[in-house]
């Protein structure tokens, strides 16, 4: 592997162990190859349906999801999962020899912004990898192999990071300071996207501004917002390097968008369920055993005011076909009592149905759990948020959430900038 500005990273992780966000050279796409820019990204891979995907792909030939989520483009081939990601690599080296995605010359972080209701400013950089009893990137949801082993194939396929996940801390430091600074000046860019978020970039290079980063990083904490199974999958793609004998390298650390939650705080959403086959009236009969039920019909905004009214004072879940609404509420739900309304949810799915997680369907928002619900002919189960006190109780005490008990946002799009491992690589 030729040098470059990952190989400084991981050399640089090998120093003192803290947080740290390391420089490295951006791969984006070039703008006078590709047209609108918006046009080339995506929300990330686990917020999106297959409605979505199929817009996607056809809104742009280059859309990004045609390698964080592709298809089988020969269907007689009958791809499996690993045959799909050589197709992504193959994709991804074909963009990067054309022209498509073109290499950042100087190494750096980026500031990245997203401007709506809500503005949020962070730092995107490759994150020194560190092992949970550190306590230095601290988790508070559990992962699964399946989604872990999806994501790993990609990265080996395409030896790129292609989404960054999502940290928050507790900043007001120097580092924040950059990010202000560094704001004031001309961005790289300025897309909106259709949903009509403005997006900006800016480089940050100046090896004082990196060396004031740094220092402020080194000795705090960070949550992982959004992107624990990614994060899993760095540590074991490192893991992997590790045990077939290489040393320090760009597997040492993964793409991330580090925000200073003080100046900037993220939102926290609810993450609903949904289960294929399964009639609304056999769900509420299951269900109100240990719940109180109360039909409201069709109307959905009672139903939906109900639930919000239910947070925080008893557990509370709306189930759904999408033309009756059912509130199942407190009730009769004997121990032992979980803290979490998400893992009472889960329990008593177990329990009085017999569903495991592999069973279980999650959507990012009520519109797309009402079409899995539709699509599959079952239910959707929409659950009030957490709040994000009881998230950073969990991960500060060590503990781990359900896995998708949350949805923090805003989280970075996809395709803005990406990373590729041989940075200096011509394809």
């Amino acid at each position: 592997m030729t040098s470059s500005a990952t190989d400084a990273a991981a050399r640089a992780d090998s120093g003192p162990r803290g947080l740290a966000l390391h420089p490295f050279r951006g791969l984006r796409f070039a703008a006078d190859r590709v047209g609108d820019l918006a046009a080339v990204t995506s929300p990330p891979y686990d917020m999106l349906d297959a409605e979505t995907v199929a817009a996607l792909r056809a809104t742009a030939q280059h859309n990004v999801v045609r390698l964080i989520l592709p298809r089988d483009t020969n269907p007689g081939a009958g791809l499996d999962q690993t045959g799909r990601y050589r197709q992504a690599g193959t994709t991804f080296r074909g963009w990067r020899r054309d022209g498509v995605l073109v290499t950042d010359s100087r190494p750096g972080l980026y500031v990245y912004e997203q401007a709506g209701a809500v503005r949020q400013r962070g730092l995107i950089g490759a994150l020194g990898l560190r092992e949970p009893e550190e306590r230095i990137v601290l988790p508070h949801e559990d992962v699964q192999p399946g989604p872990v082993a999806d994501r790993l194939a990609l990265m080996q396929a395409c030896e790129a990071n292609l989404e960054p996940i999502l940290l928050v801390y507790d900043g007001g430091g120097a580092a924040s300071e950059v990010v202000e600074l560094t704001a004031a000046d001309e961005p790289l860019f300025t897309v909106r996207t259709d949903d009509g978020i403005e997006h900006r970039l800016w480089p940050v290079t100046s090896p004082s501004s990196l060396a004031a980063i740094a220092a402020d990083l080194l000795p705090r904490q960070a949550l992982i917002a959004d992107g624990h199974h990614r994060y899993a999958t760095y540590r074991k793609l490192r893991d992997e390097h590790r045990k077939a004998g290489a040393g320090m390298g760009p597997w040492d650390s993964g793409l991330a968008l580090l925000v200073d939650q003080t100046a900037y705080p993220l939102r926290v959403s609810a993450i609903h369920r949904t289960v294929a086959g399964l009639p609304l009236d056999k769900a509420v009969s299951a269900l109100s055993v240990d719940f109180a039920a109360v039909d409201f019909g069709s109307d959905t905004s009672a139903a939906r005011s109900a639930l919000a009214a239910s947070c925080g004072r008893e557990p509370g879940f709306l189930c759904t076909d999408g033309s009756s609404w059912v509130l199942l509420r407190g009730g009769a739900y004997v121990g032992p009592e979980p803290e979490l309304d998400i893992e009472v949810l889960r329990l008593t799915l177990e329990r009085r149905l017999g569903l495991d997680d592999a069973q279980v369907g999650y959507a990012h928002d009520e519109p797309s759990a009402l079409r899995a619900a539709h699509r599959g002919g079952g239910v959707a189960i929409l659950v009030n948020p957490v709040d994000v006190a009881t998230v950073q109780r969990v991960a500060q005490s060590g503990g781990r959430m359900p896995r998708k008990s949350t949805s923090f946002g805003p989280k970075p799009r996809t395709g803005f900038v990406m990373r590729a491992f041989h940075e200096d690589a011509d394809s």
